[in-house]
């Protein structure tokens, strides 16, 4: 069983985290900080992300804590942090793209994107290439992107990527959480074409309590409450799947880790496989050049 403890000491090593200020961010940052790694908390709203500090460093004192500001909503957010980091940091070891948004009603991002593709994929993505000259060539460094089970019943719609035409918050969910994972799969390749030592990994949480609902109806929110909160896990167990992608020795490029008791949504992580859609290597090109283009963040590999 695999658990906190199994996280080796991180000392000299520097993690990046979006939306660490909660959830299984917020774990996975108190985690790798207590094992001394300098952690950067990357947040929209940097009150909440010191006041998420102030209880990392109660807990681990003397524990190394940066802040740095990002919405991945707005491209010229992702912009700032990624030119702030870049002046602050001279390597990255883990880059943990955790933020998310989970069924909001139809909303476009600054930039006209479709809030769910937006945030969870192409800020992440931007974010990622903004970043990547400095932990590609890191020997051990890591990009873990944090999907979801929900993946499964995702299909992304190239003819209608910001759900113009129709809108459906489960299907946009789950289009968005589909395309973490094709992401990580190409960036891999890449990664290995290049003959970088950096990898991505991905992850997924299963039935996790966090702040992710708060944008369910409320009677989703009645039946969320009701039914599956009582099963949901701890945010620290939940968190367990991305500590166990960045810091595991035996992980490889392209592994996925998860809980695999209840269907998938409760346990201590292992290695698992995601569903065939996220290995169709035709789209995951075609995804990363629309990604390309959306955002205008070229990779150069």
């Amino acid at each position: 069983m695999w658990t906190e403890a199994e996280v080796p000491d991180q000392s000299g090593r520097t993690a990046v985290i979006t939306g660490a200020n909660t959830g299984i961010g917020f774990e996975a940052a108190r985690v790798l900080a207590a094992r001394g790694a300098h952690v950067v908390l990357a947040c929209r709203d940097t009150g909440r992300a010191g006041a998420a500090a102030d209880r990392i460093t109660a807990a681990a004192p003397g524990a190394d804590i940066g802040i740095a500001r990002l919405d991945l909503a707005s491209l010229a957010s992702v912009r700032d942090a990624a030119g702030e980091l870049r002046s602050r940091l001279g390597r990255i070891d883990l880059l943990i793209n955790n933020a998310g948004v989970m069924m909001p009603p139809y909303t476009l991002t600054a930039d006209g994107f479709e809030l769910q593709f937006g945030v969870n994929h192409l800020g992440h993505f931007a974010l990622t290439g903004l970043l990547l000259d400095r932990l590609a060539r890191v020997p051990g460094a890591r990009v873990v992107t944090v999907s979801s089970n929900n993946h499964r019943t995702g299909q992304v719609n190239f003819a209608d990527l910001q759900s113009r035409r129709r809108y459906r918050r489960m299907a946009g969910y789950g289009q968005s959480k589909l395309a973490n994972l094709m992401f990580t799969y190409e960036l891999q390749r890449r990664l290995a074409a290049a003959g970088a030592p950096a990898i991505a990994v991905a992850a997924h949480p299963g039935l996790t309590r966090t702040e992710l609902p708060r944008y369910l109806s409320r009677v989703a929110t009645a039946c969320f409450v009701l039914v599956e909160r009582p099963f949901a896990q701890r945010a620290a167990i939940g968190a367990l799947g991305t500590l166990r992608a960045a810091t595991d020795p035996a992980a490889h490029g392209g592994d996925y880790y998860g809980p695999v008791r209840w269907h998938g949504e409760r346990g201590h992580p292992e290695r698992i496989s995601s569903s065939e859609r996220s290995h169709d290597e035709g789209d995951q090109r075609r995804l990363w050049q629309e990604s390309e283009r959306l955002t205008g963040v070229s990779y150069g590999i």
